[in-house]
């Protein structure tokens, strides 16, 4: 059942969308009850087409079964183990054990030191931040690994005391001291600086004041940053180059800003404000369709933003609202969650000036939901028909 899973999620994603892109990578988060084995997975960002994912541990099964492929894969040290690493002696140990093993087999290219620990709860963690990078990064020399896995760390968006305009943008006063450090670690080894951006949300927060469109990256109106002078046609672009000013405002200017997680939730709690299949499909979509035109922000335009995507599946065991558990393109089970947005037409319209006999189309979340069960029934019949055909080549 699994495989033929996959072969219908090869013909939607990779046919008709899902094309290899080089700046977008998936997270693989592992907090499911019923998650399919890394071989599967494996498969499955094989027939997705996707090459880069991000993991939030060292799962010796994991590295080990994407040794070989063309997956590449950054690695974490988890929070609880920043108070060790630390020290230089037990960084080489952890290095030897956990990396050193699997690579290069393994395309290992980056480690993450810990999570968003600029605002964890346990606040004694950003007096270990830099000194575990340092080490890691030291093991990394030692062992003749730096010139391969940078070391760097995610980090929320929260760790910003000013985000609007993005031309405001400014770090939080109590992070700063520790903000300096790390930003002179990252320009002293070429290491990018992550950040963990969901427009979600300031929707969800404030979804009377926000404009759904601009958050989902759709076609709109946008917004000028009235002392640059440029125009955002979206939230997404916007919290990153307001990432970029913060880092300016403490002098580094050449560190390139990536995004670790961005993601929509595709089901929430009734006062989760936008968590619906149909918004999480356009947005990823949308994000999808900028990251094949590889743009850059309209601060760095010429620079490609590399985007992780959040996430590969549905985690059923995640605390919290009932949207931490829902931000996967998958459920565990590794059938697909939601219609990530494509829909085939057996003719184009009227008014389109394309002689195309068929058209590959993203709808707006407002004519997804006016969509009938005909045109569903069309869409998986026609995908079905892909797959039998396939599979009748193949015997």
């Amino acid at each position: 059942m699994m495989i033929h899973v996959f072969l219908l999620l090869s013909l939607c994603f990779s046919d008709y969308g899902f094309l290899p892109v080089a700046s977008l990578g998936i997270n693989y988060g592992q907090v499911g009850s019923n998650l399919p084995p890394p071989d599967k997975v494996l498969d499955l960002l094989s027939s997705l087409k996707i090459t880069k994912a991000k993991i939030y541990d060292t799962n010796p099964q994991i590295l080990t079964t994407f040794a070989n492929s063309n997956v590449e894969l950054i690695v974490t040290v988890e929070n609880q183990m920043l108070a060790v690493v630390m020290d230089p002696q037990q960084a080489l140990q952890w290095v030897t054990t956990h990396i050193k093993p699997y690579f290069p087999a393994t395309k290992i290219t980056e480690i993450s030191v810990g999570n968003e620990v600029f605002t964890d709860d346990d606040t004694s963690l950003i007096g270990y931040l830099v000194p575990a990078m340092v080490s890691i990064h030291g093991a990394l020399v030692q062992l003749g690994l730096d010139k391969y896995i940078h070391v760097s760390t995610p980090n929320s968006l929260a760790i910003l005391q000013e985000s609007y305009p993005p031309s405001a943008g400014s770090f939080k006063s109590q992070v700063s001291a520790t903000m300096s450090q790390y930003l002179q670690f990252l320009a002293n080894t070429g290491s990018p600086f992550w950040i963990n951006a969901y427009p979600y949300f300031a929707y969800k927060g404030a979804p009377n004041n926000v404009s759904l469109d601009y958050v989902l990256l759709n076609k709109n109106p946008g917004m000028v940053d009235p002392y640059t002078k440029l125009h955002y046609d979206n939230m997404l672009y916007a919290q990153v180059d307001a990432v970029v000013y913060a880092m300016f405002r403490l002098g580094y200017s050449g560190i390139e800003v990536r995004v670790s997680e961005t993601g929509w939730p595709s089901k929430g709690d009734p006062d989760e404000t936008g968590a619906t299949p149909a918004n999480a499909a356009v947005y990823n979509r949308n994000l999808l369709r900028r990251q094949m035109r590889n743009e850059g922000t309209p601060l760095r335009p010429n620079t490609k933003l590399e985007v992780y995507l959040f996430a590969l599946f549905n985690e059923d065991m995640k605390p919290g609202p009932t949207s931490e558990r829902n931000y996967g393109l998958f459920q565990p089970d590794g059938t697909i969650a939601y219609n990530v947005g494509l829909s085939a037409l057996s003719t184009t319209s009227s008014t389109s000036s394309s002689s195309s006999p068929a058209s590959i189309f993203l709808t707006s979340s407002a004519d997804k939901a006016a969509k009938t069960g005909y045109q569903s029934l069309v869409y998986w019949m026609f995908v079905y028909l892909l797959a039998f055909q396939v599979l009748l080549r193949q015997h």
